[in-house]
């Protein structure tokens, strides 16, 4: 069952790519963007995600937690994406994916936009030119959530395709909409 804007997400404790514990919603109260992505090695999903290591110093000004979860087990995905600034969960048996309706799909393949970030990807330095069959397969969908530190969801997307998720630029207009109508109604609660 997909979650929706406005719904409270599950209390999750999970443990992170280097064996610390990562708790959602984010107690210190930053945003949560979540992001739940593929599989170690996948080329789309490491395309994306650099654009995030990029501006993780931006996003992080911003007020946003980065966290990506992937259906791989840490074995598998430290070759690949250890390097990250943001925190990963490797959820092998994809409990977080039931927990937030994450589902896998044929159309998953179905999009220039994937193949053409595939190839992509695969040009990236230190990308494998062949990943082998990945645990929990290769016809994962991405999903993105972005959590108020309350646990309450801000906003939701599910993917149609590998290559179908939400930006940087999205995910900090999210927020600074998000922060704008949080203060608007702090000031209406102190004028009443």
């Amino acid at each position: 069952m997909q979650l929706t804007d406005g719904q409270i997400t599950p209390i999750v404790i999970a443990n992170g790519l280097h064996q610390q514990e990562i708790r959602l919603p984010d107690a210190s109260g930053r945003v949560t963007h979540l992001q739940v992505r593929r599989f170690a090695g996948c080329p789309v999903c490491n395309l994306h995600l650099q654009s995030f290591v990029k501006r993780y110093d931006e996003l992080h000004q911003a007020g946003v937690r980065e966290v990506a979860v992937f259906h791989s087990p840490r074995e598998k995905f430290l070759p690949y994406q250890s390097h990250f600034p943001f925190e990963v969960i490797c959820d092998p048996e994809k409990k977080l994916y039931r927990q937030f309706g994450v589902h896998s799909s044929i159309t998953t393949l179905f999009s220039r936009a994937t193949w053409k970030a595939a190839f992509e990807g695969m040009r990236l330095p230190g990308q494998p030119k062949f990943v082998p069959p990945p645990v929990g397969g290769r016809l994962g969908l991405p999903a993105d959530f972005l959590i108020a530190p309350d646990g309450k969801i801000i906003a939701v997307y599910y993917g149609k395709h590998a290559f179908d998720q939400w930006t940087v630029d999205e995910v900090l207009e999210k927020v600074r909409m998000w922060q704008g109508a949080t203060e608007t109604s702090k000031t209406l609660a102190e004028r009443n």
